[in-house]
């Protein structure tokens, strides 16, 4: 702690420095006076201290008086003099004396093994690493070899999905603090993020009522002064010594009337600055790891390993998409000079990722299209008889999407597909005609539903949609149709001459689960493999489904709508089908999304529903901790409301957790209207068709996604009645406020997932991804002329060299086998 000689002899140094114009002290040395003297007086234990200091009060209060400089400086000598000449006062301390860390919470001396006084931050310097036996350390070595990083936080920053050092280099900030704005004190404004540059002139420290510290600190430039205050950190005493010159970034605050600064960033103004006076950046963190220690460790780390990022990217690519080389975007993304030099950045990292995910699909692209397949030959009196048969006639849409697929079935390249379409649409009745056509080609068709209750439904569906085909009755196929269903429930016995049947041809349309690529399933002639809801697949059983036969015609089906930019993105390798138009006559589902203390109102209506003879569903909240939790938590809530809430009503429970037979038998109950209300969890999304079901209640709605809530609202309305859907949420915010309005106002699926994808971000988007694509940590939905541009780039780059052999594609290669996972086959 600085006695009082010190501060004023630091001071005094100031006022020599500043050419003796009494600027040392805003508002002159006359109004330091005062307070310097009462301190001095408590520090002055011996009669020779208290005579010094009597004598400096005295020739302070002349200074202002003279007017000549050499008068003033021979002032200031006399005191620095007597200031050196007398004997040391012994500094009273304000606080306890302990040692604590250099900068907030410091977390890097958390493990330090002895606990030996921090020392100040020194200036940025190249990381030390230490690598394991001698090995030089690269890349993609551990991010412990980096100067300051233990075990423990890389512990901590596997939490944030950082293992090696250019995974470090690609954590990305969130956002920047802009501090770039430089203003002088007497122009600062409440409320506004500025930077002022100014002198230490004194620091006090004092403690709460509940046990806090609270550090005030007065700074000065040549234009006034500003309180800045610190919480808990007591140990900024010992930094903010006077005359010390620092800089500070924050918001302007209020306090009693007077401008201050809460928790500014600091640095001291001879280091470079990192964490003020810039766009600094603000980096995700994770318990263990302060905003300081990882900006320092990233400062460090990307001015020494950016410069060591070779550069997959072609010169040829960046100057004709006009983008900055890797070690730029990666040095200005983190650290950026100006908004244009990282939006320059994020430019060229955005392209990165849609040009590598465009490269892979292409070649997956290239690679399935490249094999020999079958050619189909179309039975167009059989497809055109089906149509007919039906009771009701296809949307032009629906038209228009059959065609495409049935004209990619008659190619001797094997069709490779997404049939996209919103809940409803009709996206069932185009598969069954093309299955039929593949049947009536003579060879099998096959449709793969992630679960045991959607394959079932499509089995019922479908087999109603065939119906005179399975009875034999005169048709262009000349005999019976034989559908099969086939599921890990499916009796053992039942299993085996199912698959006989499919071994010899005998099943002609096979409709399953996961037990369609078992061992054991062997088909004679497979035309057509249909994979319904791709995303809920992982990549090897769609590969696995695939195998089963000579390369046959693939046909993706997704109900969950996908805007334009990500269909391109995850899809690319993929022709693309959109039943953009809804059957004539589908009701519109009154939505309507309530606060909780509207819950029983909402109990009330569902209520005078059942009284109707209607049934309805309750999604539980989403957990998204765990399945266990979650189902646990269903469990409480469906015991609370069939106690508490609908003694007199029957119950059902559906979780993820359950033996997929009780799940069957809840459904079959529901189905069968022997149960009033359906409480689930999101399991429910996909696949339950209850034509008497009028209501679907979501709890907790602020908590998904709009495309799930819009697939939530598509189980209902599929009868006759009046269908509605209450969106409850337990909280409200901004955001979530957004999204529910949305989904009340906004009943195309289409519009919806743009919109989800606008306030989400498309890793976000598909909730826990299982497309088997690579992450999107940068890319958005306002990037689609970006998107364009890399995939024609892309494209150009696929035609001129497909296996990427040239020389200076090498390293394309090889970023290639580190972006893609291993076994990844989008189609």
């Amino acid at each position: 702690m600085l006695t009082a000689f010190e501060k004023l002899y630091k001071i005094l140094q100031l006022e020599k420095e500043q050419g003796y114009r009494n600027r040392a002290v805003i508002g002159g040395l006359e109004k330091l006076i005062s307070n310097w003297q009462d301190e001095a007086r408590r520090q002055a234990t011996i009669p020779e201290h208290q005579a010094v200091v009597d004598e400096i009060v005295s020739l302070l209060n002349n200074y202002p008086a003279l007017t000549e400089t050499g008068a003033r400086a021979q002032v200031i000598e006399q005191i620095l003099r007597k200031l050196k000449a007398a004997p040391e006062p012994a500094a009273q301390p304000i606080y306890p004396q302990t040692q604590e860390p250099v900068e907030e919470t410091r977390p890097e001396l958390i493990e330090a093994p002895h606990p030996s006084p921090p020392s100040p931050p020194a200036a940025p310097v190249t990381p030390r690493p230490s690598p394991p036996r001698g090995e030089r350390p690269g890349l993609d070595s551990p991010i412990t070899v980096i100067s300051g990083i233990s075990e423990g936080y890389a512990r901590r920053l596997a939490r944030l999905g950082v293992y090696t050092i250019r995974d470090l280099l690609y954590l990305f900030p969130r956002r920047y603090d802009d501090y770039s704005a430089l203003k002088p004190i007497n122009r600062l404004e409440y409320g506004e993020e500025v930077t002022i540059i100014g002198t230490i002139w004194n620091t006090k420290v004092r403690q709460t009522r509940g046990g806090g510290v609270v550090v005030n600190t007065i700074i000065a430039d040549a234009s006034g002064t500003i309180q800045a205050t610190w919480f808990n950190q007591p140990y900024l005493a010992d930094k903010f010594k006077p005359g010390r010159r620092i800089v500070l970034s924050g918001k302007v605050d209020e306090y009693l009337g007077r401008l201050t600064l809460r928790s500014p960033e600091w640095e001291p103004l001879d280091q470079e600055l990192i964490h003020t006076a810039r766009l600094v950046p603000v980096y995700p963190l994770t318990k263990g790891i302060s905003a300081r220690w990882l900006r320092r460790i990233m400062k460090r780390t990307v001015d020494y390993w950016s410069k060591r990022l070779p550069d997959h990217l072609p010169a040829s690519v960046r100057e004709r998409a006009d983008l900055p080389d890797l070690e730029t975007a990666i040095a200005q993304i983190h650290f950026p000079d100006n908004w244009d030099s990282q939006k320059r950045a994020r430019r060229r990292l955005v392209f990165d990722e849609f040009f590598l995910i465009q490269m892979g699909v292409l070649r997956q692209r290239h690679l399935w299209r490249s094999q020999d397949g079958r050619a189909l030959d179309i039975n167009w009196e059989l497809v055109q008889e089906f149509i007919q048969s039906l009771p009701f006639a296809l949307t032009s849409a629906q038209q228009r999407a059959l065609n495409e697929i049935l004209a990619d079935m008659q190619q001797p390249q094997p069709m490779s597909r997404l049939l996209q379409g919103d809940v409803g649409s009709g996206k069932t009745v185009v598969a069954t005609a093309a299955m039929l056509a593949a049947v009536g080609s003579g060879t099998q068709a096959v449709l793969m539903a992630p679960t045991e209750i959607l394959a079932e439904q499509h089995f019922k569906t479908i087999s109603s949609l065939l119906e005179k085909y399975e009875q034999g009755e005169a048709s262009p196929l000349r005999r019976p149709l034989c559908i099969r269903l086939l599921t890990g429930s499916t009796p053992a016995a039942e299993k085996q001459a199912i698959y006989e049947e499919i071994r010899n041809g005998t099943a002609d349309i096979i409709i399953g689960t996961h037990a369609l690529i078992q061992e054991g399933v062997e088909f004679r002639e497979l035309g057509l493999a249909i994979v319904d809801e791709q995303h809920r697949f992982g990549v090897t059983q769609r590969g696995m489904l695939r195998s089963k036969g000579r390369n046959p015609h693939a046909l993706v089906m997704s109900a969950t709508p996908i805007p334009r930019t990500l269909a391109l993105t995850i899809y690319g390798d993929l022709d693309i089908s959109v039943i953009d138009e809804l059957p004539p006559g589908r009701q519109i589902i009154k939505t309507r999304w309530m606060l909780p203390p509207e819950r029983e109102r909402a109990y009330a209506f569902l209520r005078s529903q059942i009284a109707q003879g209607r049934q309805a569903f309750i999604i539980c909240p989403l957990i998204e901790e765990s399945e266990k939790i979650e189902a646990r938590a269903a469990v409480a809530e469906y015991e609370r409301l069939q106690t508490r809430v609908f003694p007199d009503l029957k119950l059902g429970l559906l979780h993820g957790r359950m033996k997929a037979a009780d799940k069957e038998a809840v459904m079959q109950a529901f189905r069968r209207g022997e149960l009033d209300i359906l409480v689930s969890t999101p399991v429910v999304e996909v696949g339950i068709d209850v034509p008497n079901a009028t209501v679907m209640l979501v709890e907790g709605a602020n908590r998904f996604g709009l495309a799930q809530l819009h697939q939530f609202r598509g189980r209902v309305g599929r009868g006759e009645h009046q269908s509605y859907c209450i969106l409850l949420a337990d909280s409200s915010t901004d955001g979530s406020e957004e999204r529910l309005r949305a989904v009340e106002n906004t009943h195309d699926g289409f519009l919806l997932a743009q919109k989800d994808l606008e306030l989400r971000g498309p890793g976000e988007f598909f909730g826990t991804r299982q497309s088997g694509l690579p992450d999107l940590k940068l890319a958005q939905v306002g990037d689609t002329p970006t998107l364009e541009q890399a995939r024609a780039e892309a494209q150009a780059l696929f035609r001129e060299d497909p296996e990427l052999s040239l020389p200076e594609h090498r390293l394309l290669a090889r970023k290639l086998e580190q972006f893609w996972p291993q076994e990844s086959d989008l189609s």
